[in-house]
């Protein structure tokens, strides 16, 4: 379980992906000292194991579930990636909680200045969509975020200046492809309501719309 709070921004120094040998090498932030083998780090959002050190390095195993559910197979050596380490119970949750777990890939369909913000529009694929409210929490390449307001094609959020310049967000460009994680409240929420008999007692999305919700 991860926060959304990014903690450091690595860069990938090698990328094997074979089919029979997955790997994804990133160099060692020096934050990250005390990092153990087997130890969880979200890398764009994405939760990977810790497989070997190498040299200033660590190494990630990488399944063809995850290459094809999220942006990683489109990273190249030099690409920069957000890294976060797992959540310690107890400690501030100043985000939201993230599991890793990607939903779905968006794309970045706009960047502009507004004051001394930056607005992105993000297309999303429908399988996402269903969660996201305005002014909800949503996960963006592991980096727990706001959504400003829904559109018809996805949504656009606005990030202030410490945020860009402290994550890979600031390297997004239109055109982009971005690992998506709906509020995980939201998603359990959604099918509960959607595994209920129409003729069940309790709440429904009737009930919700009838209370303001």
């Amino acid at each position: 379980m991860f926060t959304g709070l990014i903690e450091a921004v690595g860069k990938v120094n090698d990328i094997r992906f074979s089919g029979q040998e997955n790997e994804l090498v990133v160099q060692h932030p020096l934050l990250f000292e005390k990092i153990k083998l087997g130890d969880s780090i979200a890398i764009n959002g994405v939760c990977l194991t810790v497989s070997r050190f190498a040299g200033g390095e660590l190494v990630f195993d990488v399944m063809p579930e995850t290459l094809r559910r999220s942006n990683l197979h489109k990273l190249l050596r030099g690409s920069f990636v957000n890294m976060e380490r797992a959540l310690v119970l107890g400690e501030r949750l100043g985000g939201h909680l993230v599991t890793g777990h990607i939903d779905g890939v968006g794309r970045v369909t706009g960047r502009r200045s507004e004051g001394n913000a930056i607005l992105f529009t993000i297309q999303t694929p429908e399988e996402v969509r269903e969660y996201l409210i305005k002014k909800g929490s949503v996960a963006i390449d592991g980096i727990s975020l706001t959504i400003g307001d829904i559109t018809n094609e996805g949504f656009w959020i606005s990030i202030i200046p410490h945020t860009l310049t402290a994550t890979a967000l600031q390297y997004r460009q239109v055109g982009d492809a971005v690992n998506l994680e709906a509020d995980i409240i939201g998603k359990y929420v959604v099918r509960y309501l959607e595994r209920r008999q129409p003729s069940s007692k309790g709440i429904s999305f009737d009930f919700l719309k009838q209370h303001g919700f």
